[in-house]
């Protein structure tokens, strides 16, 4: 999916074919590489486009980006998620969890519906029980695959973390309980805040909605600003596909963001560098310059008081010692 607006595009997108999937993916990983991202994770897709993308066009000497995959998501039948996955069918969580393609990087599973626009804090049951999620993270650590979990709101977010998946999506209004608990279990937050500077930015001015994004918007940087202080270790994401929000580009927003909620530009690079590596399992090859790392790093104008906004230029993006962008 691509961050346009345009309903009917959006719409298109959904049914993709084969070679236009493989455009659209293309294009979006060059806006990637153009902003400085060389490794990227995918967190559902219905079809299985982006999986077999990998597969098929990135297993090539030479390629540039990283891609780790979900695969379709997991969802419980008529909740939200149709957009990114499909039900477990039959048999339990775990089971489905057990059959998933067996050249996926991670599992997607989605624990709650979407924030309300209108309705402020509203929260949605949780989509699994408790023993279900922690089941089948059970089953994806026996293939050596960590969870992501889609959760807004406590009892969904409280229950997917007291599961023991990896990491949190999104995580709005999950509540200080919920913090402390991911602090002390180390489970990862990744907050995509610029979702909703999206909505605020693109939805009609003065409406309803538009308000109500503001506002969650202002929620979940003070969650960010209160995480920061409690230790949770944040791992910078952007939703990119999400209306309003473009692939590569949003990067830089998000940084402002965790920069607004009062991490230093250092903390924030950290967070989509290094420590965004190490979600993905990829400390060995990407997110510091250090010796005995391979030499992959972005080139901006000025010192890092022109953070985030150099981002949205760099002048050059090296992947192993090799100049890729521009190229």
């Amino acid at each position: 999916m691509s961050g346009t607006e345009e309903v009917e595009t959006r719409r298109r997108q959904l049914e993709l074919g084969r070679d236009e999937a493989d455009a659209v993916i293309e294009r979006h990983l060059r806006d990637h590489l153009s902003r400085g991202v060389v490794a990227v994770r995918d967190a559902g897709d219905r079809a299985g486009h982006a999986l077999r993308f990998r597969e098929e066009r990135l297993q090539a000497p030479g390629i540039p980006l990283l891609v780790r995959v979900s695969g379709p998501a997991w969802h419980a039948p008529d909740r939200y998620g149709r957009l990114i996955g499909r039900p477990p069918g039959r048999g339990t969580l775990a089971e489905a969890v057990e059959r998933s393609d067996p050249a996926i990087d991670h599992v997607k599973v989605v624990n709650s519906g979407l924030n309300s626009l209108l309705r402020f804090g509203k929260a949605t049951p949780p989509q699994f029980g408790r023993e279900e999620l922690a089941d089948a993270v059970l089953a994806a650590e026996a293939r050596g695959l960590p969870v992501m979990v889609h959760a807004n709101g406590e009892s969904p977010v409280r229950d997917a973390v007291d599961a023991g998946c990896d990491s949190i999506e999104h995580g709005f209004f999950m509540g200080r309980e919920n913090r402390f608990r991911m602090a002390r279990r180390g489970t990862v937050w990744v907050p995509t805040a610029c979702t909703m500077s999206a909505y605020a930015r693109t939805l009609p001015p003065g409406s309803r909605e538009a308000h109500g994004a503001r506002r969650n918007l202002e929620h979940q940087v003070g969650q960010l600003r209160e995480a920061v202080r409690e230790k949770v270790r944040v791992v910078l994401g952007t939703d990119a596909g999400s209306p309003g929000v473009h692939h590569g580009k949003a990067v830089s927003e998000e940084i402002g963001l965790l920069m607004r909620a009062g991490m230093t530009a250092a903390e924030a690079v950290r967070s989509a560098s290094w420590y965004g590596a190490a979600l993905l399992g990829l400390e060995d090859r990407l997110g510091r310059l250090t010796p005995g790392m391979p030499a992959t790093f972005l080139v901006v104008r000025g010192g890092p008081d022109r953070l985030p906004d150099s981002l949205q230029r760099p002048l050059s993006v090296h992947v192993e010692g090799v100049r890729r962008f521009p190229g």
